[in-house]
C-alpha cells in the first residue's frame, strides 16, 4: 500500500479558521499539501474529479477534514456521499466543527466518519487542538484512492 504523499482536504467556509488551522498544522510539523476548499460541494467535486478539479489526476492519498455548517452542501452531508460511494468510501474524514451535540457526534461516526473533533471556541485551546490534530496526522497512513 503506497502512503505519501498525503493530499489533506479541508472544506471550512469561515476563512479565518481555515487560515488557522493550515497555519497551526504547518507550525505542528505537517509538511503535507493542504487544499482549501470553500464548501461543501467543492469538497465532493474534489474527491469526485470534477468541476474545478475534473483535471485532477486520480488516486492518491486524500484525506478530508470537514466543518458541518457550511454553505450549498454540509460537512454531514458530504460524510453520508463520501461513505455511501464504492470508490470513495475508504476516504478518511475528520470532522472538525464547533458542533459538540452528542447526537451530531453519534450520527457522524454511524455514517462512518474516523474522527470527531470540536473546535474550542477560545483561541489558545483552538490552536492547541489543531496542533494536537497536526501530530495526530504525521503518523496517521492513508490507503490510495485507487
Amino acid at each position: 500500500m503506497v502512503t505519501e504523499p498525503l493530499i489533506i482536504v479541508l472544506a471550512e467556509d469561515d476563512p479565518g479558521h481555515a487560515s488557522l488551522v493550515r497555519r497551526n498544522l504547518v507550525r505542528a510539523g505537517v509538511a503535507n499539501e493542504v487544499v482549501h476548499v470553500c464548501d461543501g460541494q467543492e469538497a465532493l467535486n474534489y474527491v469526485r474529479r470534477r468541476g474545478a478539479y475534473a483535471q485532477r489526476s486520480a488516486g492518491g492519498a486524500t484525506l478530508l477534514v470537514l466543518d458541518i455548517n457550511m454553505p450549498r452542501v454540509d460537512g454531514v452531508e458530504v460524510l453520508r456521499q463520501v461513505k455511501a460511494d464504492e470508490s470513495t468510501a475508504r476516504i478518511p474524514v475528520i470532522m472538525l466543527t464547533t458542533t459538540d451535540d452528542p447526537r451530531e457526534i453519534e450520527r457522524c461516526y454511524q455514517l462512518g466518519c474516523s474522527v470527531y473533533v470540536t473546535k474550542p471556541v477560545e483561541y489558545e485551546a483552538f490552536v492547541e487542538a489543531i496542533r494536537r490534530l497536526g501530530l495526530f496526522l504525521q503518523v496517521v497512513r492513508v490507503p490510495n484512492q485507487d
